[in-house]
């Protein structure tokens, strides 16, 4: 049975594929970020604290870290866990607490980071794949390490403004300001997907079996927000409509939208508090839940 997590303030709310409300975990705390890491679950607390749940049950939660000084932005399990945060850092958890990533500090072209309105840069999203880890900076591009984080290299240009990160079949993908960006080596080289999108600011994507579904509108406003899919192989997207409303109030944001891997299971959440699932691939869909508080996350678990 599918079970979707969707955080936010007041904790982790869960439900299964009709609806139907679980446990909530980490009730009344605010948890903006959360990933799986084989049986466990990880989250991030109030900002800058890492709790995990060993076994993945509501009350098994316990403070594992924090990354002081700086607010934690996204998670991933690698050969440990992995934070993003801001000011465009990284860290590992260990037993020790959350140790920086040295070398990510010393990253090639990192002196050319920004946001255009002036402010430090996130590190904003992170995916692996086998010994490949890909680390997104907002705004930075996407760098990888192939050495356990001992050096990173540049991998797509910076003013592509990439939101999310993600993997699928071979390729590396980037939900950008321009469209989606696909890589087939690796992050060497890119080509950029906007065929079918009516819009092409890109904030969340993800795969669901054969599937990609990407999220865009004309910009951070989120004017004329939707969702689209298309082939992960290539071709053009189509708009997510049956089920869904015309246009969101907001961008469909980055972790916002998840799937089932090898399944036909997808699920999405937005700013105004609904959350969206399809057991199609997203073709038709149907409303899960309405009245939560901003989704900052949706996690979809076989």
């Amino acid at each position: 049975m599918t079970t979707i997590l969707v955080a936010g303030a007041g904790g982790i709310r869960t439900f299964d594929e009709g609806g139907t409300p679980g446990p909530t975990h980490l009730e009344g705390r605010a948890v903006t970020a959360a990933t799986q890491d084989r049986e466990d679950l990880w989250a991030i607390v109030d900002g800058s604290e890492l709790w995990r749940s060993v076994g993945g049950a509501p009350d098994a939660w316990a403070r594992v870290a924090a990354v002081e000084g700086h607010t934690a932005k996204c998670l991933a399990f690698t050969d440990s866990m992995m934070v993003g945060t801001s000011e465009a850092r990284l860290f590992r958890v260990t037993d020790e607490g959350a140790v920086a990533y040295e070398g990510f500090d010393r990253a090639e072209g990192r002196d050319g980071w920004y946001t255009p309105w002036g402010g430090p840069p996130d590190t904003r999203s992170l995916t692996e794949w086998g010994e490949s880890v890909y680390a997104n900076v907002h705004v930075g591009g996407i760098l990888r390490t192939t050495d356990r984080g001992e050096t990173w290299t540049p991998t797509i240009d910076i003013d592509a403004d990439v939101h999310q990160v993600a993997i699928t079949y071979g390729l590396v993908l980037a939900a950008c300001a321009g469209g989606l960006a696909s890589s087939a080596d690796e992050g060497a080289t890119w080509t950029t997907r906007t065929d079918g999108l009516d819009a092409v600011y890109s904030r969340a994507v993800t795969v669901c079996g054969d599937t990609l579904l990407v999220s865009a509108s004309t910009g951070p406003r989120g004017d004329r927000a939707a969702l689209y899919r298309g082939a992960a192989a290539g071709g053009p997207f189509e708009r997510c409509r049956g089920g869904l409303p015309d246009v969101f109030a907001d961008n469909v944001d980055t972790y916002c939208l998840d799937a089932h891997p090898d399944g036909a299971f997808v699920a999405f959440g937005t700013e105004d508090g609904l959350v969206f699932a399809s057991n199609d691939a997203g073709s038709t869909w149907g409303q899960l839940a309405s009245g939560l508080p901003t989704v900052r996350r949706v996690l979809v678990l076989p």
